[in-house]
């Protein structure tokens, strides 16, 4: 994959929006909705199951479809094309823009605490940002590619 592909695919701090959730061009939107579509009008069968088939699971049939409903109705772009729709406090985006870099290890003043990233997802990013660093884009993107984010 080419290098402007893989920057269409992780946002500046390194995780990849194309396995997001909200990522209106990702499998797990395209999933969601194709299992919406299958489902059809489920809930009716469901409310029936719990009973005719003594499955008290189906009573949470309504969550798991208000689930469904969020995850096939995203419409993010990604972090490099739209506002990040997780995490509001994230300023990776406008830093990169301000340093002109594409990913924080690229930057003189790599690691810093201008992310506005919790303890959690800072460890992520370091982590990340490392091994793209150590790797390279390319062969850390060939790495992740094809697991999950979560």
């Amino acid at each position: 994959m080419s290098y402007n592909n893989i920057l269409n695919s992780l946002g500046p701090c390194g995780i990849n929006c194309s396995k997001c959730f909200a990522f209106k061009n990702g499998a797990i939107k395209k999933l969601s909705s194709e299992l919406k579509e299958n489902l059809g009008d489920f809930n009716v069968y469901a409310e029936r199951f719990v009973d005719l088939l003594d499955e008290p699971v189906f009573k949470k049939y309504p969550d798991f479809k208000e689930m469904l409903n969020h995850f096939s109705n995203i419409e993010c772009k990604g972090c490099r094309n739209d506002d990040c729709k997780l995490f509001q406090d994230c300023n990776v985006k406008q830093c990169s823009k301000d340093n002109s870099v594409d990913f924080c290890f690229q930057c003189e003043e790599f690691p810093c605490k201008k992310h506005g990233f919790d303890k959690h997802l800072e460890k992520r990013w370091l982590s990340i940002q490392n091994r793209m660093n150590e790797l390279g884009v390319e062969g850390y993107y060939n790495q992740i590619k094809d697991l999950s984010r979560y």
